[in-house]
Order: C-alpha cells, then structure tokens, then sequence
C-alpha cells in the first residue's frame, strides 16, 4: 500500500539534511545520510488530517483536544504495553528542549549529571550549557554488543549526583535495552536517589525480533523517578512540527516540569503539530509496520554490503532505530580524516563518531532511512572510494 522506494526532493524546502550539505561537508552534491530523520513522505493521514485544518483560514491562539492525549495513551498501551493516565502528559516543543527543560527544574549548577556515550550529542549540553557537571558512564563495547558499565556506573556517582539521562532506545549504537538492564540501572538510581530522565524517542523503531521496554513501564517505584521523553517525530517524520509529550507520573515532579515550562512560556506548541500528532498515533499502526519492514531490508541490504564488498567496515546491526553504527577504526584514521575522507573520496555525508563522545572514536553514523536506491549509490560510492586505498 505504502511505496517506500518513491521519494520526493527535499531540495529547496529549507531542509536541513539536504540545503545545508554545502555549509555542513563542503560540497553540495553528497549523498546525505546524517541527520536524523527520513526521506520517507509523511504518511497521506497526516497530511489530510492538516489540510482539512488547512482549509479553515484562521490559525489563532489554539488548545490540545481530549483526542491528543488519548491517542498517545492508546498508542502506548497496543506498541507498548504502557498505560499512562491523562494527567501525566505534558507538552513540550521538542525532546531536547524538554532536556533541558529538566536540567533547569530538577538540578542545580554545579549538580552532576549523567551521560551515556556514545550518546546523542545535545545530551551534553543540555547539561554543559547550564552549567552542570558531566559525568561519563560510557557503555562497553562487547563481543556481544555495547552494554551498560554498571560497575562504572555506580564508582562515579557521588553526593552532588543529581540525574541520568538514557537514550532508550540508545541512539547511535542502536541497543534497545532489555528489561534485565533497565531494571539494574533504575536499582542503583533507586538507591542513590537520582532522577532518571529517559530519550524514548525512537520507541517505535524498534527492528523484528526485538522489543522497546519504556523504562516508567516497568514498576510504580521506577516510575516514580522518572520523567520520559516521547513523540512522533522521529516515527512519522514530523520533526518540523516541533510537538512532543513528557510523560511523568509523580505529582510532584510533574509540577515543578510544568513550572518551569510555564515560566518560559514554552508550552502552547502550534495547531499543526497536535493534528499531526493526534492522526498519527490513532491510523499509523499498518503503515508503521510497513516502514519497519522497509527500514529493517535497509539495514540488511547495507550490512551484507559491508560484509562482502566493503569487509573493511564493520556494521554494528542495530536492534532499533533507522541508523547504521559503523566501525571504521581498521583504516586507522582520525575522526576529521573519516569524515573527509567520505565526503571528498565518497561523497557520503554521515555524522563522525567522536561527536558523540568518549567511545565514539573511529565510528560513523549511517541513516538508512531513504530509499533503496539511495542507500545503494552510497554503498557503491564508498565501496569504489576505498578500492582507492585498499
């Protein structure tokens, strides 16, 4: 029903991925696969769901209808065995400034906050740009996959430990963390009283065979302290939109969230992004399993590739989300040199590992999301770029 393989210019629509390649890699004809979102259309419910709203020509002050909530209830009750109450939702134009949102509420300057990188790097300033302390509980690279350093996790905190942020699913190694995990991270936040801030961002992109476990989900007392990031975006492709929910279901958290988004007068959103958000969370099922199916070939397609024309870089499969993590270190580059030697001798723009923080060294981030097509000139550009060196 969905054809996937059909995409259309992004070209002159003000669009980051493509009409900012010039400034961001040099050059304006790379293939871009860094920023995090598709070249997938909107699915058409959506953009008739705004059109009809399109049509009435006033776009005043507007209020979020009793359908915007309850469609992210029942969303996360079918994908995710999650029941959340009405009350617990709050609006916020973004999860990174909802980040940031809780740096300001929950802590103060001087507090510690902890990151897990390889990490999403707005992570770091959500807690550098006020002035908060860095803490690094960076993951450990396994024969098995990148798991949590709970060992290191539990050395580094210490009275002035305020709150971890999680990429649940993490982002960009691509793990969705499973319940055994979750439950012996929020055990020691638990016991050394540290608000758990949980990205959930890419829930819904979880690949066949895997499952994303929201972390609030998994007992009362967890739930109780932690505040969780959710939204659209990243599913439906609707970033533009700026609309997403933070989920927190004790009350006293949850008021001083509101504060805070309150006092930066923050919270009204816009009418668009509760239409689009409410369409999509009520008839996207079907075509969200279809984008999965699409997205988890992509992945397939590109690490067979890998394997057997490029066995120079190592693909780290990843267990949700639409990027590729992969390994880089066998050409022995630096990070600035993997990412020139890509955008002048392949062509291909990714995002270069270390920006995502310790641990991330010799890696590249890969965005399948786009179509076959698409990924397949990328592999062959970088295949034909490294025959060059070989």
């Amino acid at each position: 029903m969905w054809n996937f393989d059909k995409t259309l210019s992004r070209e002159g629509t003000n669009c980051i991925k493509y009409d900012l390649r010039e400034d961001t890699f040099g050059r304006k004809d790379v293939i871009p696969m860094w920023v995090a979102d598709m070249d997938f259309n909107t699915p058409d419910f959506i953009v008739n769901a705004l059109q009809e709203r399109l049509n009435h020509p006033i776009y005043g002050y507007t209020s979020r209808p009793k359908e915007y909530y309850s469609s992210i209830i029942e969303w996360h009750i079918k994908r995710h065995n999650w029941k959340m109450e009405r009350e617990w939702i709050s609006f916020t134009p973004g999860v990174v400034p909802a980040l940031n949102f809780c740096t300001l509420a929950f802590t103060s300057p001087g507090d510690g906050i902890i990151v897990q990188p390889p990490v999403y790097f707005p992570f770091f300033s959500a807690v550098e740009a006020h002035g908060r302390k860095l803490i690094y509980n960076q993951l450990k690279e396994t024969p098995d996959g990148w798991v949590m350093d709970f060992e290191l996790l539990e050395s580094i905190i210490n009275s002035s430990t305020r709150m971890i942020i999680i990429s649940n699913p993490h982002n960009p190694v691509g793990r969705a963390w499973s319940e055994q995990e979750l439950r012996r991270l929020a055990g020691i936040c638990l016991k050394n009283n540290i608000l758990i801030l949980s990205d959930e961002i890419h829930c819904d992109l979880v690949l066949p065979g895997y499952k994303h476990i929201p972390i609030a989900s998994l007992s009362e007392e967890i739930a109780n302290s932690t505040i969780t990031c959710l939204a659209p975006s990243k599913t439906f492709n609707l970033a533009g939109l700026s609309t997403s929910s933070v989920v927190i279901s004790n009350p006293e958290i949850r008021r001083s969230f509101k504060k805070t988004v309150e006092g930066l007068h923050v919270g009204n959103g816009n009418i668009f992004g509760s239409i689009a958000s409410t369409a999509a969370y009520t008839l996207g099922n079907e075509w969200l399993d279809a984008l999965i199916d699409y997205i988890d070939d992509n992945i397939e397609f590109a690490n067979e590739y890998c394997r057997k024309m490029i066995p120079e870089i190592i693909p780290v499969k990843p267990e949700a989300t639409y990027m590729i993590w992969l390994d880089c270190r066998r050409f022995g580059m630096t990070g600035k040199e993997l990412k020139d030697f890509f955008v002048k001798s392949a062509g291909v723009g990714m995002n270069e590992g270390s920006s995502f923080g310790p641990g991330g060294e010799g890696f590249m981030r890969m965005n399948v999301a786009t179509s076959r097509s698409i990924l397949a000139k990328a592999m062959e550009q970088i295949e034909k770029a490294i025959s060059t060196i070989r």
